[in-house]
């Protein structure tokens, strides 16, 4: 298996997860950019994980159902997306479904949005989990080998810029409230159990609020996987 960063980031997400049945996880940048990514090889994706409606996770959606590729989301997001398509499959939170090898447990998770969702996804040996865009995570996991996790922020880094007054007040206090920072992630995994953990990436970095090196080698150290940065 075979993870792809095709965009992270407030400016875009996408992200390809090869296999018997290769999914796409997000579909925030133009799908010709989804298309270049991947070769021009989209005719067998199995389907499209999308956690939730704002543009940076969803602007290609209708893109990507034209394109032939299933998408699957909570009634929250496809009402907020105004989306209506045979190809459109609406799941709820800790209902599992299935597309192709993969079994996928979606999950509730905390963010301003309609009905945003992390998932669970399964197949054979392999267990990866997809959350971002969240300000904690609510569950643990067993048996984890992968993970794919927002790193947004650094409390220690947000703070300085509050001290400066280099950061708006408002702004700080929406991040704070629907965003992972480097602090929740250590918590969140200390809580969980890392013994099958292969490898970490670490997903839409802030521009200014995060500091790529240091969260790499944070993760790293109390992990011992390898981290990598989207």
């Amino acid at each position: 298996m075979e993870i792809r960063v095709l965009a992270s980031g407030s400016s875009g997400n996408a992200y390809y997860v090869s296999g018997e049945t290769p999914l796409l996880l997000e579909a925030g940048i133009p799908f010709r950019r989804i298309q270049q990514g991947l070769g021009f090889k989209t005719s067998d994706i199995g389907g499209c994980l999308v956690t939730h409606e704002h543009q940076d996770h969803a602007k290609s959606v209708p893109d990507v159902i034209r394109a032939g590729i299933d998408c699957y989301m909570s009634q929250g997001t496809a009402d907020a997306l105004h989306v209506k398509s045979h190809r459109l499959h609406i799941v709820k939170a800790k209902n599992q479904f299935e597309i192709g090898v993969w079994t996928v447990m979606p999950f509730s998770t905390i963010h301003d949005a309609a009905e945003p969702l992390g998932y669970l996804m399964q197949s054979g040996k392999t267990k990866l989990l997809y959350a971002t865009d969240t300000e904690y995570i609510p569950y643990k996991f067993e048996g984890l080998t992968h993970t794919l996790v927002e790193c947004n922020f650094s409390m220690k880094i947000v703070k300085e810029r509050l001290k400066n007054r280099d950061l708006n007040r408002a702004l700080w206090d929406r991040i704070l409230r629907n965003h992972l920072s480097l602090e929740t992630v250590v918590t969140f995994l200390k809580a969980n159990d890392l013994s099958s953990l292969q490898e970490i990436y670490l997903l839409h970095l802030s521009n200014n609020n995060s500091d790529a090196n240091l969260f790499k080698k944070t993760i790293q150290e109390i992990t011992g996987v390898p981290v990598y940065i989207a």
